[in-house]
This record gives structure tokens, sequence and C-alpha cells, in this order.
């Protein structure tokens, strides 16, 4: 049996955790996907996740991506770039990981598109959409998302949209959290009906450690787990995102 103080012990309760969420609202335990996110913690931490069947890894910068890229190539660590991207930064998200889920703007993706063709590949991607009213959230305006889809699909066939990504509010009020993710499933219901060419939208990634059993029951299909798994941060999330206030609440 794995020590309560370790990784595979708290893996291991949070997808106990996601299973009896899913099945109470009604769903089958396996519809709803479970993303580790190893911001801030070093190859030791990540290699214990790994030992205990986590080879797909959230991170909030690209930074982070590329100081474990190497040292971890042994993992074969599927990389997944969860936080806001700056477009001097794409080169190493075209380079070293397998998705982005914060495609939220079209510079990014003409940046992205153009990097991904000079490595020759191409990525999965969630567009991330705004649904809260917080000014430190980052996403796309929920109006712009049609025509934001419909250009993706027509000019950058290196991204693949597979579906939409959100943070919800940062409030202990329930029912606004609720809110956030219920807009994301609407949104999402809405753009099937358009039947956009090349765009698929299936994935709905909302819902972290505080809040993932809202989101479950609300319709997510991925949860970004950080805090549970892995523990408290090592650095302030001040560190973590110097370009503005934090936009958010724990991963």
């Amino acid at each position: 049996m794995a020590n309560e103080d370790s990784i595979a012990f708290r893996l291991a309760q949070v997808r106990e955790r996601i299973r009896r969420t899913a099945e109470r609202a009604g769903r089958a335990p396996d519809s709803v996907s479970l993303l580790p996110v190893s911001k801030t913690f070093g190859e030791a931490a990540i290699r214990e996740a790994v030992a205990a069947g986590a080879h797909r890894l959230g991170e909030n910068k690209a930074q982070e991506i590329r100081s474990k890229f190497e040292p971890l190539a042994d993992c074969n660590i599927d990389w997944v770039m969860i936080g806001h991207l700056q477009t001097n930064k794409a080169k190493d998200v075209a380079r070293m990981a397998s998705e982005i889920q914060s495609l939220d703007r079209l510079d990014l993706a003409i940046a992205l598109d153009r990097r991904l063709q000079h490595e020759g590949r191409a990525i999965d991607a969630l567009v991330q959409v705004k649904t809260s009213t917080e000014p430190t959230k980052y996403g796309l305006p929920p109006a712009e998302l049609p025509g934001f889809l419909r250009q993706v699909a027509g000019d950058f066939p290196t991204l693949r949209i597979k579906g939409l990504m959100t943070l919800a509010i940062n409030l202990p009020d329930k029912d606004a959290v609720r809110a956030c993710f219920r807009t994301l499933r609407t949104l999402r219901d809405q753009m099937r009906e358009l039947a956009i060419d090349g765009i698929e939208m299936e994935r709905l990634s909302m819902g972290m450690s505080g809040d993932f059993e809202i989101a479950i029951e609300e319709g997510s299909t991925e949860v970004r787990i950080g805090t549970a798994i892995f523990g408290g941060r090592i650095y302030n999330d001040d560190y973590y995102w110097p370009e503005t206030q934090r936009p958010g609440s724990a991963v």
C-alpha cells in the first residue's frame, strides 16, 4: 500500500474522487480524464508521478517544459501547455509539447502555426474561453469563439482543435463557479451545432483541485489537478505569474 504522503497515494485518491463524482452525476467514470499538473515540481516528484502511471503532465509555463524536457526524456512524457503563453515562447511549445490548452488569440495561433510548420509537427489544441468577469483571467471572449474557430480551421492546419478550456471564477461561491463551467458546456454545444469543418468539440477541460467535482457535474471531460496530487507549491504564484496579478485559483 502506498504511503499516505506519497504522490502515488494522492494520485489514487484523486482518481477515486473522480470516479465517485462521475457516478453520482450519472456519467461513466471513464468519461473524465485526469491531467496531473506538475508546475514548480522537480525531477524526483515527476518521476514518482510517472511511476504511478502519470505519463501526461500539464505545465503552466513554457520555460518549465523546456527545463524538464531533456532531463525527463526517458520518461516519455506528453507535455501539455495549460498556462498563458506569450508568442515569443511559442517555439518551445511547438518543439516539445504534445498539446496546448490555452489557445486564446489570433497572434498566438499565427506564432504557433509558424513554429509548428518549421518543426514539421501538428499538435492538439483546446481554445481557452473566458467565462468569468475577473480581469486577471485569460481567455477568448465567448462572442468571438465561432469566428476564431473558423479562422483556425481554415488557416492553421497544424493546430487540431479538440474542444474548449476555461478557468472558473476564484470565489467560494459554488454557484458562481458552477456558472462558469455551465457557460463553457453551453458554448461547446453551440459550437457543435455549427459543425465547422476541421473542428472537433468533444473535450471540455475544466476543473482544478478546488472545484473539479463541480466541473464533472457540469460535463467536464478532463480535470487539471496539481495541488491535490503533488502537494503545496514550492513558490508563490506571484513568482510564476510575473506579467500580471495571479490569474485564478490553484490548479
